[in-house]
């Protein structure tokens, strides 16, 4: 067995695991505000990605100035979505909420193509040097900026969810929107709260996984690829969102290595997050971490 590939997978998966978790974060952070699962987060991805691509390539701004710059136009697209596309929504069935984000999944993938073109692109070089050495293995030197960026977006969220008043109000909201009204929170701000900093989020991630692959079309895939690990941590848990986002990238890597010295089947790095999905849901249908609804009829 090549057990210095395996570590060197295993660091990986947590690298990029962490990434995952961040993004189910932003998963997590609108559901638990507007009980609606975002079928566009990977277009808020995407979006973020073009946006930062266009600011360096275009624009000529430096990566220092034009992330920061992609982080406030993404907070208030984010606010802008809520406000035109979901706000009008409010009080509808959730399936229909539900279709609405699939709609805005499909004009943001269609609005990007027309307005940057179907080719992907590359990222502009960033880091003077590509990979960095630990301990005897190679990182992706935005991997872990990624890392050290995840890390602190976490314990942000942590801070604001425990501390902050709008932190708090979005607690009260998930617990009970008529409750959290009638103590004089409004809900419709919490709501779009939650889409800006869930997009703000989301653009961090796609910015990272841009500077690595470039930026195409297949970002968007980051949305679904996501979603085993926040059904594994349980749909209303942000820390079970992370340690979700945590295992699955250590099972995507455990999975590539056992299938390039085993079974040689090609794919498994791809599926073995969805047959996790299915075995969660048969066995713990809220996840690891997620609050067991009890209905009564």
């Amino acid at each position: 067995m090549n057990t210095h590939l395996l570590i060197q997978l295993l660091v990986n998966g947590l690298v990029v695991g962490t990434l995952y978790g961040v993004v189910a974060m932003s998963f997590v952070l609108i559901y638990k505000a507007t009980q609606v699962v975002n079928f566009a987060q990977g277009e808020l991805l995407l979006v973020g990605a073009w946006v930062c691509w266009a600011l360096l390539t275009k624009y000529q701004v430096p990566f220092w100035l034009g992330m920061p710059i992609t982080l406030v136009f993404m907070f208030a697209f984010g606010i802008a979505v809520q406000l035109v596309v979901l706000r009008p929504m409010i009080g509808e069935p959730i399936i229909s909420v539900i279709m609405v984000t699939i709609a805005l999944s499909t004009i943001l993938q269609a609005l990007m193509k027309w307005m940057f073109g179907v080719n992907p692109q590359p990222f502009p070089q960033i880091f003077a040097s590509q990979t960095v050495s630990f301990a005897g293995f190679q990182l992706q030197t935005v991997y872990v900026l990624s890392l050290v960026v995840s890390v602190a977006m976490m314990g942000g969220m942590a801070w604001f969810f425990r501390v902050s008043k709008y932190g708090l109000a979005m607690r009260a909201t998930a617990f009970n929107q008529q409750v959290a009204q009638s103590l004089g929170i409004s809900v419709k701000s919490v709501f779009a709260m939650a889409w800006a900093i869930s997009a703000t989020v989301s653009a961090v991630a796609g910015i990272v996984v841009a500077v690595v692959n470039g930026v195409s079309s297949g970002l968007s895939a980051y949305g679904i690829k996501v979603f085993p690990a926040v059904i594994l941590g349980g749909l209303d848990s942000i820390a079970g969102s992370v340690i979700g986002g945590i295992i699955i990238g250590l099972l995507e890597n455990i999975a590539q290595f056992v299938d390039g010295e085993y079974l040689h089947w090609g794919n498994l790095f791809e599926i073995a997050p969805f047959y996790v999905l299915i075995i969660i849901l048969m066995i713990k249908p809220y996840g690891l971490f997620g609050t067991k609804d009890i209905e009564r009829i």
